[in-house]
């Protein structure tokens, strides 16, 4: 008998419904919107995302060419202007509401946290247009905001995030509105360079590795030995100095770890670290594991929509970016799920391809794998094993 749900309903029923209709009801997101209201506002937006909507008329007429499956699940579509009306005023609380939960079913470390979690944090630049120029400030007069990430490589989620004007310094959020584990090991380059947040995180148990300016005079308290045919330049215990600037006392006054690595390309670079016990080059890979979080920033703005968007005002670009983090880790649950060796991507390629199919989520990896067997086949066989 042939599955009755779409790949899409599939998606939607990973939801917690109930966290969010929870979180709708508390900050009462309904009132004043009489023909759209949350859950089919949340579907459209992430509908947008596995389309690649080019605009709201686009997720209108897929939503209305959909209509009659989308009701079992209570999703009315909506036109292009009541999707403009909800994305310019409807808070994205209860969007937002339900990302804790999905990451928590995500994260093989969420009963346990210890030195072993790790935790990349940076920011990345997504440009939402000129009609933005009233809140996305950014250099000489350019208009783009700023999406700052915590993000678990283990899991391949982000953990937090938050938007801003482009202007808006990445350690300004760090201080203000990331969430610290304790006990975990956070990475991060020179966009965080301020010792009062090094002292916060070192504070709670955590491990930090990160970038040291050449500039910073530090006093050399001990020289460890440099293991041989690696790219470890030197290995020294360290304190930082004493004061900083306006003569306030630098609240990181203990110990610590200076290693100067060469990289790939020939330079060297001088890392800082928490850490006096581990070699300097597991110190090293860590800092290297940061690109992670860059690959991550590529893979969304390759994949999902926040390259462009469907307003201008935060509201509307905070709702949308919620809604793409939403999609990716609803996409990661059926990837776990599908147990495939597949990559998360090309996962994510066949299914927006196949999104209105009525199939089973087995059913779209077994015509994954046996496309990619059929390519590593002369031509004349491909086809037939495909079909």
């Amino acid at each position: 008998m042939p599955a009755q749900a779409t790949l899409f309903s599939r998606l939607l029923q990973q939801l917690p419904w109930s966290v969010f209709d929870r979180a709708v009801a508390k900050h009462r997101m309904d009132e004043g919107h009489r023909i759209l209201d949350a859950r089919s506002h949340l579907v459209a937006l992430m509908a947008g995302q596995l389309i690649e909507a080019h605009g709201l008329r686009d997720i209108e007429a897929t939503l209305a060419a959909h209509a009659p499956a989308l009701k079992r699940r209570r999703i009315e579509p909506a036109c292009r202007s009541t999707l403009a009306d909800a994305n310019r005023v409807r808070s994205p609380i209860a969007f937002e509401a339900v990302i804790p939960t999905l990451l928590a079913e995500l994260s093989p470390t969420q009963r346990r946290r210890t030195q072993d979690d790790l935790r990349l944090i940076d920011s990345t630049v997504v440009h939402p247009g000129s009609g933005a120029k009233d809140w996305a400030h950014f250099q000489k007069g350019k208009v783009a905001a700023k999406v700052h990430v915590v993000y678990d490589p283990k899991a391949q989620v982000p953990t937090f995030y938050e938007l801003t004007s482009g202007n808006t310094n990445d350690i300004t959020v760090a201080k203000t509105k990331m969430p610290i584990e304790a006990g975990a090991t956070y990475v991060f380059d020179l966009g965080y360079y301020d010792f009062g947040f090094w002292a916060e995180l070192d504070g709670q148990g955590c491990r930090i590795v990160t970038r040291l300016k050449k500039n910073t005079p530090v006093t050399v308290v001990a020289e460890r030995p440099v293991p041989a045919d690696t790219n470890i330049v030197c290995d020294k215990i360290v304190r930082l100095p004493k004061r900083m600037a306006r003569s306030r006392r630098n609240p990181f006054a203990k110990n610590g770890r200076m290693i100067v690595v060469i990289i790939e390309t020939g330079k060297k670079i001088t890392l800082f670290s928490n850490d006096l016990d581990s070699s300097a080059e597991m110190i090293a890979d860590l800092y290297k594991t940061r690109w992670q979080i860059e690959l991550f920033f590529r893979w969304i703005k390759q994949n999902l929509k926040i390259r462009r968007f469907h307003g201008r005002s935060a509201n509307a670009v905070r709702l949308q970016i919620a809604a793409a983090i939403i999609t990716y880790l609803l996409l990661k649950l059926l990837h776990n799920a599908a147990n495939t060796k597949k990559s998360t991507a090309h996962f994510f390629a066949s299914f927006r391809h196949a999104l209105f199919q009525r199939i089973e989520v087995q059913t779209l990896v077994a015509r994954i794998e046996r496309r990619q067997t059929a390519l590593a086949l002369p031509p004349t066989l491909q086809m037939e094993l495909i079909l």
